[in-house]
């Protein structure tokens, strides 16, 4: 029987899940078993906890329906648990290091004790300074073991649930489950309090609390704030029994959360007043006989509370609120004359049948906004879409593309005006977040390099970034995000932090991977100018943040002579340098940097050779061969970082110089036994949603707003048929 059973709910966040269960097996005490309750076999956690359990058998994974909630999870994970004692920890919080043995040691001296009260740190998630709420709290418990009585004031409602650890068999014995609901520490925290009859502190820091950017899930507004008063009622009703100054105690920190939730209208759109009336009958029916209402304004509350005097209660607690909302709607001044139509634009209703697309910051007509475009036309004819494009690239636009020029008075009023905004990057910074509008992030490629905030550390990245802040308010804006994989849907999740749903749907722009045939091979080739019989391999490096200019790596014209006759290469530069020519082209060097479909180019190609672009994630869904050239990979890796080291993981054979790139094509090997068994572990983990249905998935649920059980599954890999190369095409 382990010492500890460590059951951690991981739902929500599989981006973070990993650091946590590290946390946990590198404690310099292993007596341990680890718990992780993702949803289900499915869920994105569920990925990482088995691969966990495949290396640690300590590692054991349990899976609860996210339907059953929080509480759900932990009584799942309690039902599995065999250890001495329990201790909880959320998916994105940390033990310290050296925290087990402190547990164990600090247990041995006080004996088996029902419930262990210990510290915890509160970690802003972007900057700031750690705070130790629990401190005062733990300070003032007596040095020893001891009953209740002695310490009234430590309770389980002051502390949340993965700030102690209790005693399995304790737990057992009095049947203590966590209650349903969004408040169920306070459930959890009062039921143990009352049932427990020895206790003992711990005034060091066990557990990291990182906090969530998108807020704690109770604090959020909603109609679950109810659930608060429900829990109350259940800690009351059981401590009714309990002697004055333990009574007392309880009553007090159970009202101190009732008050925090009461002095805050704005987290219930509806019911605040009942809320109110409510927190004041329970307040009278369930307050302890000699009860003295505490000083000041705290005890003023209570008052109000406990009379029901809803309207003074409000105008205490509002004042300062009301005015800080005054000043915020206040005009600014200055504003150009643009942005001024804007915001009269922004008065008038939302067009639920305008929807606005923009891709690569205008650049054109291309990527996943193109292709959920051209889907929407047939499936959702009635709303009326408009691309936005820069100035000069009009032409560009397919024709019957309705089009607005960036800057324009008429981009200001769609923007405005529309429900659906849908971007592969971001709008503009000054684009309002209307309610009742749904912003659809489309991503505009697979992360290897890093993204978002956690560019913070890369000082050549970050200045080129700008400001985090800003970033992050773009973010807010998102209602979706889409993700081709779960190495993505992990990634945002932690490069930007939001409140968005996560779309594991695929790459739109992917699809045409698995619709296109024969003949649209060979029409992009003659389009492209390939010449017939010739294996054409796409080489599309990409860009580098230490560099100022394009840059190519390699001599392409040496190694089309050096690789054979027969190979010619199409140059695709990344899309900062799609303006003009790079290559002047002999014939065996095609430049189509400036082509407008990045699709149309890896159609064509008999292979990729890439070094660290997001392209190798999307070739590989033709199950093509791909070959890296990585002859910097430290350097990038050190100015840029990476999420994983594609030189142990690549999609095919590595080349760290031109001439092994040349031996690889002379000797075939680019296409050989190992290539294709490298690209299709690659294929396994980074092509898990791209079927050719994916632009239907989005179309389906974000404009027709069905639900997800409604959308078309994903094919299996296994069950795909992707689009030939030439070579099959000319056999």
């Amino acid at each position: 029987m382990p010492r500890f059973s460590i059951i951690v709910p991981s739902h929500g966040v599989a981006g973070r899940l990993s650091q946590a269960l590290d946390s946990v097996l590198a404690q310099s005490f292993g007596d341990l078993e680890l718990i992780p309750v993702p949803d289900g076999p499915d869920a994105p956690a569920a990925s990482v906890a088995a691969g966990y359990a495949e290396r640690d058998a300590r590692v054991v994974p349990v899976h609860s329906p996210p339907s059953a909630g929080l509480a759900g999870a932990r009584n799942t994970g309690m039902r599995a648990a065999r250890g001495t004692y329990l201790l909880f920890l959320d998916g994105d919080d940390l033990l310290v290091p050296g925290a087990l043995a402190r547990l164990a040691g600090r247990l041995t001296d006080t004996g088996d004790v029902d419930v262990l009260y210990f510290g915890h740190e509160r970690a802003p998630w972007w900057e700031g300074e750690p705070t130790a709420p629990a401190a005062p709290l733990l300070a003032a418990a007596p040095p020893g073991p001891c009953a209740p009585e002695q310490a009234p004031e430590l309770t389980g409602v002051a502390l949340p649930a993965w700030s102690a650890a209790y005693r399995r068999d304790f737990v057992v014995d009095r049947r203590l489950v966590f209650p349903d609901g969004h408040f169920t520490d306070v459930g959890w925290g009062g039921l143990t309090t009352v049932a427990a009859e020895r206790i003992a502190a711990l005034r060091s820091v066990v557990v990291r609390h990182r906090l969530r950017r998108q807020g704690s899930r109770p604090n959020l507004p909603g109609a679950h704030q109810q659930d608060l008063l429900d829990q109350a009622e259940l800690v009351l009703e059981r401590a009714a029994a309990l002697p004055g100054d333990r009574a007392r105690a309880l009553f007090e920190q159970v009202f101190a959360l009732v008050l925090r939730t009461a002095a805050r209208p704005d987290r219930m759109p509806s019911g605040h007043r009942a809320f109110f009336r409510r927190a004041g009958r329970l307040h009278r029916t369930h307050r302890p006989a000699g009860f003295r209402m505490p000083g000041g304004s705290v005890g003023v509350q209570h008052r109000l509370l406990a009379a029901g005097a809803y309207t003074a209660f409000r105008a205490l607690r509002g004042a300062n609120r009301v005015a800080a909302a005054v000043a915020a709607r206040l005009p600014r001044p200055r504003m150009p004359l643009t942005r001024l139509r804007y915001a009269l634009e922004l008065r008038r209703p939302l067009d639920a049948n305008l929807a606005v697309y923009c891709a690569y910051w205008g650049r054109g007509y291309t990527c996943n906004p193109a292709a959920i475009h051209a889907v929407a036309r047939n499936l959702v004819p009635r709303i009326h879409s408009v691309f936005l494009v820069e100035a000069g690239r009009e032409h560009t636009l397919p024709k019957g593309v309705d089009h607005a020029v960036i800057g324009s008075r008429r981009y200001w009023q769609v923007l405005a005006r529309a429900k659906y905004l849908i971007n592969n990057a971001n709008f503009a910074e000054g684009v309002v977040k209307r309610p009742g509008s749904v912003h659809l992030q489309t991503q505009h490629g697979t992360p290897l390099k890093k993204m978002g905030v956690d560019q913070s550390t890369y000082p050549v990245v970050a200045a080129r970034t700008g400001s985090f802040t800003r970033l992050l308010g773009r973010v807010d804006r998102w209602d979706f995000n889409l993700s081709a994989n779960r190495h993505s849907t992990q990634t945002w999740e932690r490069a930007f932090p939001g409140s968005y749903q996560a779309l594991e749907y695929g790459y739109p722009r992917n699809d045409v991977y698995y619709t296109a045939s024969a003949h649209d091979v060979i029409r992009i080739r003659r389009r492209l100018g390939v010449p017939d019989g010739r294996t054409a391999v796409l080489y599309a490096p990409t860009h580098r943040d230490h560099h100022t200019g394009f840059e190519p790596g390699l001599d392409l014209e040496a190694f089309c002579e050096a690789a054979g006759e027969d190979v010619v290469v199409l140059l695709r530069a990344h899309y900062f340098y799609d303006q003009g020519r790079l290559t002047a082209g002999t014939g065996r060097v095609i430049d189509v940097t400036g082509h407008h479909s990045t699709e149309d180019v890896c159609l064509a190609a008999d292979a990729l050779v890439t070094d660290y672009s997001s392209i190798m994630f999307d070739y590989a869904n033709l199950d093509r061969p791909i070959v890296v050239y990585a002859d910097d990979w430290e350097v990038y890796r050190e100015t840029r970082g990476v999420y994983f080291d594609l030189m142990a993981e690549p999609p095919g054979p590595v080349a760290r110089t031109p001439e092994e790139l040349a031996r690889i094509f002379r000797d075939g090997s680019w296409r050989g036994p190992v290539s294709k068994e490298l690209r299709s572990a690659f294929r396994q983990r980074f092509c898990q949603f791209d079927d050719g249905l994916a632009a239907e998935r989005v179309v389906r649920r974000v404009l027709l707003g069905q639900p997800p059980e409604s959308v078309p599954a994903v094919i299996p890999l296994a069950e795909r048929l992707p689009a030939p190369a030439a070579t099959l095409v000319r056999s």
